[in-house]
C-alpha cells in the first residue's frame, strides 16, 4: 500500500513538474505573417468601422482569442463587446435670431437628438469674443452636456468658415435623445430673442470591440494590451486599387495583441489580471475605446500598452520602439528597466510635434488618469503609405514586427508580475 501511495505521489509530482517546465509560447514570424496577411487581405476590404466588411476581421480576432485560451470578460457572454453609434445630421431647421431668418452659412452644430428646440428663455448662451482663442473655446463648448448656443464674433469669420466646412458632416454620438446639442452662430448682435426648431436624420450602427482576459491573482489590478482593428475602407482608385488594406495601420498592432495573448496564456497564472482588447472606430474618433472606458473602473487599470503601427523599423534601429507621452508617467522608464540586458530598447516618442499621444486609443484612458501609452515604431513623418491604398503586407518587415512583440512582452514583465507599478497620468497636464 505504501508503495502504491509513493507511486501515486511520484506520478503527481512528475505531472506538476512537467506542467511547470512547459516551454513558453514562441512568438514567430510564421504566425505573425499568417495573422497579418489575413487582416490586411483584400477580402477584408479595408475594415471600415461602419461597413459590414469589418465583421470578418472581428470574427477572425475573436477566433484567435479563443484559440489562445482567453476567457470572456465577466459581464460578457462572448468576446464581442457590442454598442451602438448614431450618426445625426441636420435635415429640417427653422432658425430665427432677433426676428430674422438665419442663413445656413452663419451656423453649424453638434446634434445628439433626433429633434430639439432652443429659445431665449430656456437655452444657455455663451460667447467667443474677438479677443478669445477660437480653437480653445470651440473645444470647450463642443462637448457641452447641456443644450447651448455659442455666439461667435465675426472677427473669427475665417476660422468659423473653416470649422463649419469640416464639422457640417453628421455628428456621431453614442447617446441619443439627450442634452448636449450645441449650435455655433456667427454674429456680433446681442441675443434679444431667438427660436430654432431642428428635425434631424438619424442612422444607427452596431459596433463591437473584441475583448478577452487572463484572470490574475489580483483581480482588481489590470494590465491592458490593446490595438485598434478598424481602418479607412475603400478609397478613390489608384491604378485600379481602391482598398486601403491597413496592414501597418493597424493590422500590425492587432497581430501584436494576439501574439501577446498566446504568449501570456502559455505562462503560469499572472499576478495581475491581463485584458486583451482590439478597438473599433479609432479612425473615426476613438469611439471603441470611449465605450470600453465606461465599462470598467479606470482606477483598476495599472497600465495600458496600446500598440499602433509597428510594421516598419524605427529610426533608432530594428530592435527599438518608441512610447508616446513618455514624460506623462513612469511607464516608459519601467519598460526601459525591464528591457535592460536584452537586445530591445524603448525610447521617447521622436515626433512630439505630431501630438501622437492624443491621436490613438490610449488618449481616452489617459484622460482618466491611467498610465496609458502607445507603443509604435513607424517613422510617421516620412511614411509614404500612411492612410493610403499602398499600406499593404508587402511593405512591412515581419521580422521587425516579431521582434517588437517580443520586446513588449519583455518590457511588460515587471508590470505584469506586480513588481513595478507606473505612476498615474495627471489629467490636468493633458491638452
Amino acid at each position: 500500500m505504501k508503495k502504491r501511495i509513493a507511486s501515486y505521489t511520484l506520478a503527481l509530482f512528475m505531472i506538476l513538474w512537467i506542467a511547470n517546465c512547459t516551454e513558453p509560447y514562441q512568438v514567430s514570424i510564421e504566425n505573425s505573417t499568417r495573422i497579418l496577411k489575413t487582416l490586411s487581405s483584400d477580402e477584408m476590404r479595408g475594415r471600415h468601422a461602419l461597413s459590414q466588411d469589418i465583421k470578418a476581421a472581428e470574427d477572425f480576432i475573436a477566433s484567435e482569442f479563443k484559440k489562445a485560451g482567453l476567457k470572456t470578460l465577466p459581464e460578457n457572454d462572448s468576446y464581442y463587446q457590442d454598442f451602438n453609434l448614431y450618426s445625426v445630421s441636420m435635415n429640417e431647421v427653422d432658425f430665427l435670431y432677433n426676428g430674422k431668418q438665419v442663413k445656413s452659412s452663419a451656423f453649424f452644430g453638434f446634434f445628439r437628438s433626433s429633434s430639439f428646440s432652443i429659445d431665449r428663455s430656456s437655452t444657455k448662451t455663451v460667447t467667443i469674443g474677438s479677443l478669445d482663442n477660437f480653437r480653445s473655446q470651440f473645444n470647450t463648448y463642443r462637448n457641452s452636456e447641456e443644450d447651448l448656443l455659442v455666439l461667435v464674433s465675426q472677427s473669427h469669420q475665417d476660422d468659423f468658415s473653416r470649422y463649419q466646412s469640416f464639422f457640417s458632416r453628421p455628428t456621431r454620438t453614442m447617446e441619443l435623445n439627450g442634452a448636449g446639442n450645441v449650435i455655433f452662430l456667427l454674429t456680433n448682435d446681442a441675443p434679444n430673442s431667438f427660436q430654432a426648431d431642428f428635425k434631424n436624420k438619424v442612422e444607427s450602427f452596431e459596433l463591437r470591440n473584441i475583448t478577452g482576459m487572463i484572470e490574475g491573482k489580483r483581480k482588481d489590478e489590470i494590465v491592458l494590451f490593446s490595438a485598434h482593428h478598424d481602418h479607412i475602407g475603400i478609397r478613390n482608385a489608384v491604378e485600379s486599387d481602391s482598398i486601403a488594406n491597413g496592414a501597418n495601420d493597424n493590422a500590425s498592432g492587432v497581430t501584436a495583441v494576439i501574439e501577446l495573448a498566446n504568449y501570456f496564456s502559455s505562462l503560469r497564472k499572472p499576478e495581475r489580471t491581463l485584458l486583451f482588447v482590439t478597438f473599433t472606430a479609432e479612425e473615426m474618433g476613438g469611439y471603441g475605446s470611449q465605450y470600453f472606458s465606461e465599462q470598467l473602473n479606470p482606477d483598476e487599470i495599472v497600465a495600458m500598452f496600446n500598440i499602433e503601427m509597428i510594421g516598419k523599423p524605427a529610426v533608432e534601429g530594428p530592435n527599438s520602439a518608441w512610447i508616446t507621452g513618455f514624460n506623462q508617467s513612469s511607464f516608459g522608464e519601467l519598460l526601459q528597466k525591464s528591457a535592460e540586458g536584452s537586445i530591445y530598447s524603448f525610447a521617447p516618442d521622436p515626433y512630439p510635434q505630431q501630438n501622437l499621444f492624443y491621436r490613438s486609443d490610449n488618449a481616452t484612458l489617459a484622460k482618466l488618469g491611467v498610465p496609458a501609452h502607445t507603443i509604435s515604431t513607424t517613422p510617421i513623418d516620412v511614411d509614404k503609405d500612411y492612410h493610403r491604398v499602398s499600406d499593404e503586407f508587402e511593405t512591412l518587415n515581419v521580422e521587425h514586427i516579431t521582434n517588437t512583440i517580443k520586446a513588449i512582452a519583455k518590457g511588460a514583465e515587471g508590470i505584469v508580475s506586480g513588481r513595478d507599478t507606473p505612476t498615474r497620468v495627471n489629467p490636468d497636464n493633458l491638452n
